[in-house]
C-alpha cells in the first residue's frame, strides 16, 4: 500500500503536478461559470437593462462609490501591514499604497493575480532595495489578510444566515452552518497556535523564511479583511434593487462566495464567474435589474480603478525612463560648456632636426 501511495505521489508530481491541476481547475470555473451564465441570460431584454440602469438613484450610486473609495483605501493597509510584519519599515506608508493599489486594480482586470500583482510589486519595490523573495513574502503575508478577513465573515455571516449560501452551493442550511463553525473554529485554532507557539511563527526554509504576525497583531490583520469586504459589500447592498428586499448579511454572504470563486477562477476581473455566481444565488431578484447592480458595481469597482491604475503606473515608467534621463543629460550639457572653457595643456613641439 505504501509502494502504490509512493507511485501514485511521484507519478503526480511527474505528470501533472499542482501547477496544471491549479490551471485546469481554473479552466472548469470559467467554463462552467459561462456556460451557466449563458444559461441565465437567455431571453434578458438589454432594453430593461437599460431601463434598470436609469432608474438607479444618483444618490446611491454616489454611496457606493464613497464605499469602494473606502475599500481600496483599506486595501493599501494589506502591503503596508505586510512591510512592517517582514521588517521593510524604510519603506514609507505612500509606496505602500501606490503598489497596494496598483498590483491589486491591474492583477484584478487582468487575471492571474499572484503573478500580475507580483511583477508589479516587485518593480515598485525594486527601488527600494527589497528583493523578490521580499516581494513574496508580502504577497504571502497579504493573501494571508485576504483569505482572514474572508473566512472570518464568511463564517459569521453563514453562522447568521446559512440559507444564504444554499442557492449556490446547493447544500442544506444545516451543512452550510456547520462549515460556518468549521471556518470559525479554524481560525480559533490559528489564534491559539500563534499564543502557544510563539517562537514556531517562522515558516519556510533555504532562505525563504517569514515571521507571521503575532496574534495581537492577527486581530488587525483580520480586521483590515473585514473593513475592506465590508466596504465591498455595502457598496454592492446600495446598489441592489429595492424590490424584493434582501438584508446585509445574506448579501455579504453571497457576495464573498461569488468574490471566492471569481478569485479561483483567475479569470479577467473574475468576468463570467462572479457576475454568473451572483444571478443563480439571488433568484429572487429580476435578472435585467440584478444585471444593471453588476454593471455599475463594474464600473465602479474594476474599470475606474483598472483605468487610474493603468494611468499612476504608465506616468511613472515615463517619469522614471524618459523625464529623469532627459533632465540629466540636459544637466551634463549645461555643464560641459564650463570643462570646455578650462584651458587644457598645449603638447610642445620638438624643433625639427
Amino acid at each position: 500500500m505504501h509502494r502504490l501511495l509512493t507511485a501514485l505521489k511521484r507519478g503526480f508530481y511527474e505528470r501533472i503536478g499542482w501547477k496544471r491541476l491549479g490551471v485546469a481547475a481554473s479552466l472548469l470555473i470559467i467554463a462552467f461559470a459561462i456556460t451557466t451564465l449563458v444559461r441565465t441570460l437567455k431571453g434578458v431584454d438589454t432594453g430593461v437593462i437599460l431601463v434598470a440602469l436609469t432608474e438607479k438613484s444618483p444618490a446611491r450610486i454616489a454611496l457606493a462609490a464613497l464605499c469602494v473609495i473606502g475599500a481600496f483605501c483599506t486595501l493599501t493597509f494589506y502591503d503596508f501591514f505586510a512591510l512592517r510584519t517582514i521588517g521593510k519599515t524604510h519603506v514609507p506608508y505612500r509606496i505602500a499604497a501606490l503598489s497596494s493599489f496598483t498590483s491589486y486594480s491591474i492583477g484584478h482586470n487582468i487575471g492571474a493575480t499572484v503573478f500580475t500583482g507580483g511583477a508589479i510589486r516587485f518593480r515598485i519595490y525594486s527601488d527600494y532595495g527589497l528583493s523578490a523573495i521580499d516581494v513574496a513574502k508580502i504577497c504571502f503575508i497579504s493573501g494571508l489578510t485576504f483569505w482572514l478577513g474572508n473566512t472570518f465573515v464568511l463564517g459569521i455571516g453563514m453562522a447568521m444566515h446559512p440559507w444564504a449560501a444554499s442557492a449556490m452551493d446547493l447544500l442544506p442550511p444545516a451543512i452550510n452552518r456547520l462549515i460556518a463553525f468549521g471556518c470559525i473554529g479554524g481560525i480559533a485554532i490559528y489564534f491559539i497556535w500563534l499564543v502557544i507557539g510563539k517562537n514556531r511563527r517562522e515558516l519556510g526554509q533555504h532562505g525563504w523564511k517569514v515571521m507571521l504576525p503575532s496574534a495581537r497583531l492577527t486581530l488587525v490583520q483580520i480586521l483590515i479583511g473585514v473593513v475592506d469586504l465590508g466596504f465591498c459589500a455595502l457598496a454592492i447592498y446600495l446598489l441592489m434593487p429595492v424590490q424584493p428586499g434582501i438584508d446585509f448579511i445574506s448579501l455579504a454572504v453571497v457576495f464573498i462566495l461569488a468574490t471566492l470563486l471569481g478569485f479561483a477562477s483567475h479569470a479577467p476581473g473574475s468576468i463570467g464567474v462572479f457576475d454568473a455566481a451572483m444571478l443563480v444565488a439571488l433568484p429572487q431578484f429580476g435578472r435585467e435589474e440584478l444585471l444593471a447592480t453588476l454593471v455599475i458595481y463594474r464600473v465602479l469597482y474594476f474599470l475606474i480603478p483598472f483605468s487610474i491604475a493603468i494611468s499612476i503606473m504608465g506616468t511613472r515608467e515615463l517619469w522614471l525612463n524618459v523625464v529623469l534621463p532627459w533632465q540629466e543629460r540636459r544637466r551634463l550639457n549645461e555643464a560641459c560648456p564650463a570643462a570646455a572653457a578650462v584651458p587644457q595643456p598645449v603638447k610642445s613641439r620638438k624643433p625639427q632636426g
